[in-house]
This record gives C-alpha cells, structure tokens and sequence, in this order.
C-alpha cells in the first residue's frame, strides 16, 4: 500500500486559494445582480434640475374623448406621451394614427390589461409583442416605451420589458382620473404636485379634458416646459426612485 504525504503548507495554499476564488465569484455574482437590479429599475420621473414636465395617457378606453384632448395640446402647443393598449388600438388604428400624425410620442400599454405580476416573464412578452405589432401596423413606428398596467412592476415584467427594449415608464404623480373626480380636484392634483421632471399620469375621461387648458396654464405661468417622455428621457439618467405617496 502506497501512502501520500501532503506538506501542510501546501494544504494552506489550497486552501488560501480555494477562499480567494469564492470571494471573486462572489463579488462577480452580486456585481451582476446589482447590474440587472439598476438595468431594470422603473422610471419615476426626470431630472430635478430641469423646470419640465411629462403628461402621459393610458388608453384603454375613453376614445370619445381624445379627439377634443388633441385639440387642447394643438391649442396649447404641447405634446403628449400616449400609452395605448393593444386591444384598443385593434379597434381604433385611425385614431392612434391622428395621435400619431399630430406629434406626439407613442408607447404602449401592452395587449389585454392584464395583471403583469400574475404572470410569467414569457406570457409578459407575448402581450408586450402583441402590443408592438397592432401598434406598428397602425403607425409604422415601434414603441420604445412601456407603461405597465396598474403599476405593475415585479420581475417577471420588468425583465420582460427588458428584453423587448422597453425603457419601463411608471409615475410622480397621479391624477387618478379614472374615478373621474371633478376638473378642479384633477387640477389640483397636478399643479399642487408639480415638480421639476414630474412625469403625470392621465387617462381620457370628461374631467381631464376639462381639467386639461387649466393644469397647462397654470403650469407655464410657473414656468414649467413641457416635453415628452422619451425627450425627458434624452441625454440624463432619469429617476428610478418609488413614487410620492399619495
């Protein structure tokens, strides 16, 4: 029977060399993590250090309201980011092409409204590309932006969004219209938040057309410009912090 010696300093060394390599895998690994973490952040709004503001609409429905709302941006000179959803668009390409034609930005709200963390990162996808598809066949243009249905924002559809090339779009503030409160407290609700970068969230109801020419007055007076959401997002890194609590 042969017996093997190992020099106890050669066990050392092994050893040594078996905790430096563990250590760089892990530095590699949560480097990696916290890459993925930061590729995947939302984005909340823009640069503090600019005196704009984003007005952003998801359609679902409210069409018979959007031609007088393109009336009022026209009226007013401003631009708008629009986050239709891909149901809507089936039924109304001409009107996603009139807000297209007037110049302003088109995202995309996904196909069916679904509850995004309720599903896997494929099934995100799938209703992402649906989306994208209805969407290019009307305007010939590809979103570049996503605006996540109720705010949505777990893993599976961030890393969905991701993969698609989405830059994934949430909010500062809420005008929560969709309960269709009265115009004034809609006005209220953003100019009494406004706030350098502020990206709000609107949706296309009878208050907020009514709501629409003051929240814009009002906004100019205290000398806020108005972008779009893609325009905000040129040339700064935006904002990826939670959204003010309400």
């Amino acid at each position: 029977m042969k017996v093997f010696y190992i020099r106890r300093g050669m066990v050392y060394k092994t050893i040594l060399w078996l905790l430096i390599g563990a250590i760089f895998i892990g530095l590699g690994f949560l480097a990696t993590r916290e890459r993925t973490e930061r590729t995947l952040s939302p984005i909340y709004q823009g640069s503090d250090r600019e005196k704009k503001i984003a007005l952003t609409c998801n359609i679902f429905w409210g069409e018979e309201y959007i031609p007088r709302m393109l009336e009022i941006l026209q009226e007013h000179d401003v631009k708008m980011t629009f986050f239709p959803g891909g149901t809507w668009v089936e039924d109304f390409p001409e009107l996603l092409k009139s807000i297209d034609g007037a110049g302003h930005e088109v995202g995309t709200h996904g196909y069916a409204h679904p509850h995004p963390d309720q599903l896997s990162k494929s099934a995100n996808l799938r209703d992402m590309q649906k989306a994208e598809e209805l969407i290019y066949q009307a305007i010939h243009k590809r979103p570049k932006l996503y605006a996540p249905p109720y705010g949505e924002k777990g893993a599976a559809v961030l890393k969905a969004a991701e993969e698609q090339g989405y830059s994934f779009i949430l909010w500062s503030i809420d005008t929560i219209d969709w309960q269709r409160p009265s115009p004034e407290v809609i006005v209220r609700r953003v100019v009494g938040k406004a706030h350098n970068g502020a990206i709000v969230l609107m949706h296309p109801t009878a208050p907020t057309v009514s709501a629409l020419p003051q929240i814009i007055q009002e906004l100019k007076k205290q000398g806020y410009q108005f972008v779009m959401v893609g325009e905000m997002m040129d040339g700064m890194t935006a904002k990826t912090a939670p959204e003010k609590k309400k």
